[in-house]
């Protein structure tokens, strides 16, 4: 999967604030958790964060930093302008994904009388502050509907390879983003607030994540016509099918704590976030993504 060379980026969609830190209070969300807000905690730490290991966070970030705001230039704007640069460089690619999936949200809510409100995203290293709170590199890349952001620390684009398993590839990543952005959505839609909540695997989390999971796919089948993308392969849509995989409740239960428990999930199952995906991108239309309605 590539970019079309001459397509013109919109670096002033990302905010890029790698190598800063800053802020107060663990992020935990509101409707709506990222990809992996509580999962890849569990897997890189071995358990869901406790209150002490909160404390000591927001300790150890009033010590060495004290609040410090974010910066509000960037590198972007002169590395990231072309398709060729997105062909180049993963932040540059990632500032094209995130141009192509709101170029799509942008027409598909005209079509349907509405106004798409864009959202940004941010580049960060370590730690930064959200309106969600503080975020850490440990609590993957997430939505946050109080200022509608969504926060990413890059190094988990690899992170998907090495810890989860995932074979990796670009669309791998437009994956993530897509899932994100899909929460946007889904806040626009006025649906992130009263589905959020509901552990288990046919509860409300569930199907907002798996409803994610299949706007993502909705963006996959419409990305060529945003103007930014050349056509997609089959290998780009199996890289994307084996991050869903990767990241389903099942498979990371199994190979963090070696048993699977059910009433316990909140994305979904490998098998689940697969669905959802195939069958956004085979109805190519949001309307094809109600996963509140019947079984999943």
């Amino acid at each position: 999967m590539s970019f079309r060379r001459g397509a013109r980026l919109d670096p002033s969609q990302v905010e890029d604030l790698r190598g800063r830190v800053g802020g107060r209070g663990l992020a935990v969300g509101g409707g709506g958790l990222g990809l992996l807000i509580v999962i890849v905690y569990t897997l890189l730490t071995g358990g869901a964060p406790s209150a002490s290991d909160s404390q000591a966070l927001n300790d150890l970030l009033n010590q060495t930093v004290g609040g410090a705001g974010p910066a509000a230039s960037s590198a972007l704007d002169s590395t990231c302008r072309t398709g060729a640069d997105a062909n180049a460089r993963d932040d540059c690619r990632i500032v094209g994904y995130v141009n192509s999936i709101q170029a799509y949200w942008t027409d598909a809510f005209a079509a349907d009388g509405r106004r798409y409100v864009p959202a940004r995203t941010r580049f960060f290293s370590d730690v930064t502050s959200t309106g969600c709170g503080t975020a850490t590199t440990a609590v993957g890349p997430f939505y946050c509907p109080a200022d509608r952001y969504i926060y990413i620390d890059l190094g988990f684009l690899d992170d998907l390879r090495t810890k989860f398993g995932a074979q990796g590839g670009p669309f791998a990543q437009a994956y993530v983003l897509a899932h994100e952005y899909g929460h946007h959505v889904q806040d626009l839609l006025g649906v992130l607030d009263s589905a959020s909540g509901g552990q288990g695997a046919t509860g409300q989390s569930v199907r907002t994540e798996l409803q994610a999971d299949c706007y993502a796919g909705v963006w996959s089948a419409n990305a060529v016509s945003t103007g930014y993308l050349e056509p997609l392969t089959k290998a780009n849509i199996a890289d994307a099918l084996d991050a869903a995989a990767a990241v389903g409740d099942d498979r990371i239960q199994q190979e963090t704590q070696g048993s699977v428990n059910p009433e316990s999930w909140t994305h979904g199952s490998s098998a689940e976030r697969q669905h959802w995906f195939s069958a956004g991108y085979a109805a190519a239309d949001a309307a094809g993504c109600d996963t509140f309605s019947g079984s999943i």
